[in-house]
């Protein structure tokens, strides 16, 4: 079977688990999610030995240390996935959930009710605890998913996928509801992409090169998890001691993730004051700073910042800096460079505050506090598909809702049109 076939059976598999799927009560996905989380947990011996044999691959293929932390599965971080899917499994069934109702002046009823999208496929890159995630809010809302992940992470994935498949299974799942795709030849993605036969949905998650292949490629609908390149802006009137320990945590608290600060703008007034006591934080954390001609003359060690450094994610410990006028400049800045991800002003005035909340033009935009909170699970969604920098059909942190459509169901009692 050539990569092609076996793609296109994958396909079949996940369109026929879909319908199984769609009769399955929400008591009943549950306890599978309950039966995932015990499998990972008794798995979890073997998931670590294939994520050592990903490392290992890593590490001899040159990947940053960013980037070996996105790989890594810690016990804390496989604690968290199963902790994800204990989450899940509480949370309200958004499947069958009345959107509205309402009767026409010929005695018509017409319900508008949530319904799975059917099979979903992601394709993501670098981080296995996706898998879970993805995996287990697709569940939830009753869709078969087809995941793709990065060739660096191809074992660590398999084991995950393989894991929560097996537990769901012995719990009444139907089979093929989670599949894995087990090789990382590009021409599977294509395939993937382009069958509109079977595939409903696809969300890509990583790199801008893989986003733009992704749609290039696609025949079927997709959600795009862009480039997070994410601002903080400090204005005039912030409380700097606040300042200081938000954009710590913004850009230095995990580095390689897609809500981490990338830009740091600074109102010219405090610029004085705040840019050296923030140059010594950043020094200590190892942080390589860009900046512009005012942040180098502040910053002596700031490497002067070329235009694209400004539209960059790094997503590793650099950051960039830009002085700016006040609230307008810094929000031109945003709308001009930005992903649309995250982005948060630091201010006591309540005026520049709303100023910057209306007119930055982000999926989440944050008042005093670090975008690092930018996730699923910080959201209260318990995990979360990836985050959406487009505008249809969803936008920012996609939970359960943001993996259903709806339909309409009508009512009558003999009605036939005149």
């Amino acid at each position: 079977m050539d990569i092609k076939e076996q793609v296109l059976k994958i396909g079949a598999d996940a369109k026929a688990a879909s319908r199984e799927l769609a009769k399955l009560s929400s008591r009943r996905k549950n306890a599978i999610l309950e039966a995932m989380a015990e499998e990972l947990d008794a798995q979890r011996a073997f998931i670590q030995a294939e994520n050592d044999q990903d490392l290992e691959a890593g590490k001899a293929a040159g990947l940053t240390a960013a980037m070996l932390d996105r790989l890594e599965l810690t016990d804390a971080r496989i604690d968290s996935m199963i902790k994800g899917l204990r989450d899940v499994a509480v949370l309200s069934d958004p499947v069958g959930e009345e959107i509205s109702t309402w009767n026409r002046p010929n005695g018509l009823e017409i319900h508008k009710r949530r319904v799975p999208i059917g099979v979903i496929g992601i394709i993501f890159e670098s981080r296995p605890n996706v898998t879970c995630d993805a995996a287990a809010l697709c569940f939830k809302t009753s869709n078969a998913v087809i995941l793709r992940g990065g060739k660096e992470a191809l074992r660590s994935n398999l084991a995950i996928a393989q894991s929560m498949q097996k537990g769901g299974e012995a719990k009444g799942m139907p089979a093929n509801t989670i599949q894995l795709i087990p090789t990382t030849d590009r021409e599977a993605v294509k395939v993937m992409c382009q069958m509109t036969d079977y595939l409903d949905l696809i969300i890509p998650r990583g790199g801008e090169g893989l986003i733009r292949a992704v749609m290039e490629m696609a025949h079927v609908p997709v959600i795009k998890h862009y480039a997070g390149v994410c601002h903080t802006y400090v204005d005039a009137a912030a409380n700097l001691t606040m300042a200081l320990r938000i954009c710590e945590n913004a850009k230095c608290q995990r580095p390689g993730v897609c809500n981490a600060m990338e830009t740091l703008l600074v109102h010219q007034d405090i610029a004085d004051e705040f840019l050296p006591k923030m140059a010594e934080i950043l020094e200590r954390h190892k942080v390589e700073i860009r900046g512009d001609e005012a942040t180098c003359k502040l910053i002596p060690s700031a490497i002067p910042a070329t235009e694209e450094d400004w539209r960059t994610e790094y997503v590793d410990l650099i950051l960039s800096i830009r002085v700016v006028d006040d609230v307008v400049a810094a929000i031109e800045h945003i709308n001009t460079y930005g992903s649309g991800h995250s982005d948060a002003i630091i201010t006591e005035d309540d005026k520049v505050a709303t100023a910057f909340l209306n007119e930055v033009d982000s999926a989440t935009v944050y008042v005093n506090a670090s975008t690092r909170f930018t996730d699923g699970s910080e959201f209260g969604m318990g995990a979360e598909i990836g985050v959406s920098t487009d505008k249809l059909h969803a936008r920012g942190p996609m939970g359960l809702e943001e993996l259903t459509t709806y339909k309409f169901v009508i009512e009558g009692k003999g009605q036939i049109r005149e």
